[in-house]
C-alpha cells in the first residue's frame, strides 16, 4: 500500500526540522561531494537558510511527510523575470531511505510542480545518477516527455527544464 502523502510548508517556529532533515541530506551527499562533519559530528549549516523564513514571498520551506510521520524536505525559490510567467527552482529535495522506492519523492514532486504553475528548473549534480534517474522519470511522466535538459558548460550538471 502506497503511503499517503502530504507537503506542509513549515513555518519558522519549527524551523529545527528542516535544520535536522539538511544533516540527512547532507550525509547522503557526502557520497557525491567532500563534505566533512565538524568535531561533534555535525554538518556545515546549510547556507543562506535564513532567507527561507525572511522571504516568504519566493523562498518555500516544505516538510514531506508520509503517513503524518516526517520523510524528506524540499526547498524551493520563485524567481520571476521581466514579469514573464512565475519561474521555480527547486533548490533542495531530500527523501528519507525508508521512504525511497514507494513513491513517496514522485508524489511529493508532482504536489510541488501542481502547486506552483509556471516554468521549472530542477538540477542534479552530474556524479548524482540515481537523482538523475529519478527526476527524469518524474518529469518525464509529469510533462509526457515534453522537458528539456541543458548540462552546466563548466561543471557538467544536468537541469530539466520545463513547465507546469
Amino acid at each position: 500500500m502506497e503511503p499517503n502523502v502530504e507537503l506542509e510548508l513549515v513555518p519558522e517556529q519549527r524551523r529545527a526540522v528542516i535544520e535536522n532533515l539538511l544533516q540527512f541530506y547532507l550525509y547522503d551527499f557526502t557520497l557525491y561531494l567532500d563534505i566533512a562533519a565538524d568535531e561533534n559530528g555535525k554538518f556545515p549549516d546549510y547556507p543562506d537558510l535564513d532567507e527561507f523564513w525572511s522571504r516568504p514571498d519566493c523562498k518555500f520551506p516544505f516538510l514531506i511527510r508520509a503517513n503524518g510521520e516526517p520523510a524528506g524536505l524540499a526547498l524551493v525559490e520563485r524567481n520571476d523575470e521581466n514579469g514573464r510567467k512565475p519561474s521555480y527552482y527547486m533548490v533542495e529535495f531530500f527523501v528519507l531511505h525508508k521512504f525511497r522506492r514507494r513513491g513517496v519523492g514522485a508524489r511529493a514532486a508532482v504536489m510541488l510542480f501542481d502547486r506552483f504553475k509556471g516554468r521549472w528548473k530542477v538540477t542534479q549534480l552530474k556524479n548524482n545518477e540515481p537523482a538523475q534517474r529519478f527526476w527524469r522519470q518524474v518529469i518525464g511522466t509529469y510533462t509526457v516527455g515534453s522537458y528539456k535538459e541543458r548540462s552546466h558548460p563548466f561543471q557538467g550538471h544536468p537541469s530539466q527544464y520545463f513547465e507546469s
